[in-house]
């Protein structure tokens, strides 16, 4: 909320200006994600945000940032589930993943073209009353 509000100045509107070094500062912000409750593409865009590159393109380079992540990540799965898949669980794995595929496309297009004409104040909103909701049942479990 804070960063949407300052409005940083934006220096770098798309890929193709984008260099070496604002790439790898990019993703650094991207390992914010370790701590527990941050949003991995949330700490990319705004950290995209804070080093002066578009709404739009922070957006976009956190998505193409979560590629490889997925892949390795789905890779370790299929490891420790040692490759033990008969024909029907490879097709059942198949098809979860091309379902998962077309609805993150049409999911990633409706965002992009939310923030497109919208900031991201909504979403903070968001993030702090889910965790205050979280926070509240959780000490409510303890009580």
């Amino acid at each position: 909320i804070i960063i949407e509000k300052k409005k940083p100045a934006v220096k770098i509107n798309t890929i193709d200006e984008m260099d070496y070094l604002t790439a790898l500062k990019i993703g650094a912000f991207q390992m914010l994600a370790l701590v527990p409750g941050t949003s991995r593409s949330g700490s990319t865009i705004l950290g995209g945000m804070l080093i002066g590159t578009s709404r739009s393109l922070a957006t976009e380079f956190s998505f193409f940032l979560a590629i490889p992540m997925m892949f390795g990540a789905s890779l370790l799965k299929l490891i420790k589930l040692k490759m033990a898949l008969d024909f029907t669980g490879i097709l059942i794995l198949l098809v979860g993943m091309f379902v998962a595929f077309v609805v993150s496309i049409i999911a990633i297009k409706a965002l992009m073209k939310y923030i497109k004409k919208n900031d991201f104040v909504l979403f903070g909103y968001y993030r702090i009353i889910l965790g205050l909701i979280v926070v509240i049942f959780s000490i409510l479990k303890f009580i």
